[in-house]
């Protein structure tokens, strides 16, 4: 669908709507970019380059015309903001996962009394005009797990993802695939941006936050990515976003995430 949410010389508009878990909407499209702040719950955004996964008081930016598919864990409070593309030469370009800073957040919410059409100079204009600001200046978070075009890397990040508990080594998929590690490493990187351990440990991290949203405990989640203590798998979630598994579940002791 390429639903227009925005008025003739319209630069943006909110949009209120609240999800149960285990929603999801089909792939669409829309003429204008949009941001996602999740209020709670998570929303995974899933787009032909990969997958987003937006935690509570987070956001994603997916730019006018990217075609995306939303599923909604956990009881999901979504804010969203259709922005026009032509509104700021210099809005993201790209798919994001972002942070959402305290001004923006109530800058959101003033956002949902704003007219289509507000007098040139006053309050209403100053308030558009501040969110534009802030949408080019969001800081993006480490939760995009992108994907293989290659139909030999794209299987096996397929088969990753469905088996996350097993030992995944680099040298031992080489030889499987009959080429050297060296190779299997230069082609993940060229097709992924990323390390093949660093995707890896990106697909757990997204794989957690599902997990922890629908009410797994720490070490079940631990277990099931193939950790050998909660200690360790709690060791390298700090270290990817810069909060414990604990923190990330509880909002009240939770610090802001972090781009690590």
């Amino acid at each position: 669908m390429h639903e227009n949410f925005l008025a003739e010389n319209q630069s943006l508009a909110a949009v209120a709507i609240d999800y149960q878990h285990g929603d999801c909407e089909p792939e669409h499209s829309h003429r204008c970019s949009q941001l996602i702040h999740a209020l709670s719950g998570v929303v995974q955004v899933s787009t032909p380059l990969g997958v987003w996964m937006v935690p509570s008081g987070r956001g994603v930016w997916l730019p006018a015309h990217v075609s995306h598919s939303l599923r909604f864990i956990g009881g999901v409070q979504a804010r969203t903001l259709f922005v026009d593309p032509l509104a700021r030469a210099d809005l993201p370009s790209q798919c994001q996962v972002v942070q959402i800073s305290p001004l923006l957040r109530e800058l959101i919410l003033a956002s949902f009394h704003l007219p289509a059409h507000y007098t040139p100079g006053g309050r209403d204009e100053r308030i558009t005009e501040l969110i534009l600001d802030e949408l080019r200046l969001l800081p993006i978070l480490p939760l995009h797990l992108p994907q293989a075009t290659d139909p030999q890397l794209l299987v096996l990040c397929q088969q990753i993802c469905s088996d996350l508990s097993a030992t995944w080594e680099l040298e031992e998929i080489a030889g499987k695939l009959g080429i050297s590690a060296r190779t299997l490493s230069r082609r993940f990187q060229r097709e992924t941006g990323l390390r093949f351990s660093d995707w890896l440990r990106r697909a757990k991290i997204l794989a957690a936050m599902n997990a922890l949203a629908m009410g797994q405990t720490v070490l079940e989640v631990a277990l099931e990515l193939g950790y050998d203590s909660p200690s360790a798998f709690s060791a390298m979630f700090r270290r990817t976003l810069g909060v414990s598994p604990s923190e990330y579940i509880n909002p009240a002791i939770r610090p802001m995430l972090t781009t690590r």
